[in-house]
């Protein structure tokens, strides 16, 4: 690593430890500022293609022709995996800051399994969501093999989308 990617890889554990602190102070002050809200909308014309606004963003969702859209963008469980990825990514930066183990580069690549019997209703026996996602993260930097196993455990405990995946979250449908 160079001097330059050195003092870059400084300055952002500094800055990300600097937001913990600051959040830190906060929350304890006042505890209802630990609360955040997020929101999305989407719509969807003629076929599968949904607009999504995700804040001040815009993304695009399709299917692949063999569910009925053009494959102009990912699709739902694509994103959802997409989801999963940069949320692992910044709470390893997040935690590498917080627990001072140094992380040069860190890499997440995620599949999972989905079987489209559940989806089109073919078998109710079979969820319509992923049977299993598997996680393949590759960290570089000059920590030990056993400063990045306690990294990962600690990912592993506080990763906001990985909870998602882990564990059932309350979801409520209304009419609008």
């Amino acid at each position: 690593m160079t001097s330059t990617e050195t003092h870059s890889t400084e300055t952002r554990s500094t800055a990300l430890t600097g937001i913990v602190g600051a959040t830190r102070a906060a929350v304890g002050e006042d505890p209802d500022k630990a609360l955040a809200l997020f929101r999305a909308t989407g719509s969807g014309g003629e076929g599968v293609r949904t607009a999504l606004r995700i804040g001040r963003h815009e993304a695009l969702v399709d299917e692949p022709p063999a569910l009925g859209g053009d494959d102009a963008a990912p699709n739902p469980v694509e994103y959802a995996l997409a989801s999963l990825i940069s949320c692992q990514v910044v709470t390893y930066r997040f935690w590498a800051a917080q627990l001072g183990i140094p992380l040069d580069d860190v890499r997440v690549e995620a599949e999972g399994d989905l079987d489209v019997r559940g989806f089109f209703g073919f078998d109710e026996a079979v969820r319509p969501g992923f049977g299993e996602v598997r996680l393949v993260v590759d960290l570089k930097g000059p920590a030990s093999d056993a400063e990045y196993a306690r990294l990962r455990e600690t990912v592993d405990a506080h990763c906001p989308v990985l909870d998602l995946f882990r564990n059932p979250t309350p979801v409520t449908t209304r009419k609008a």
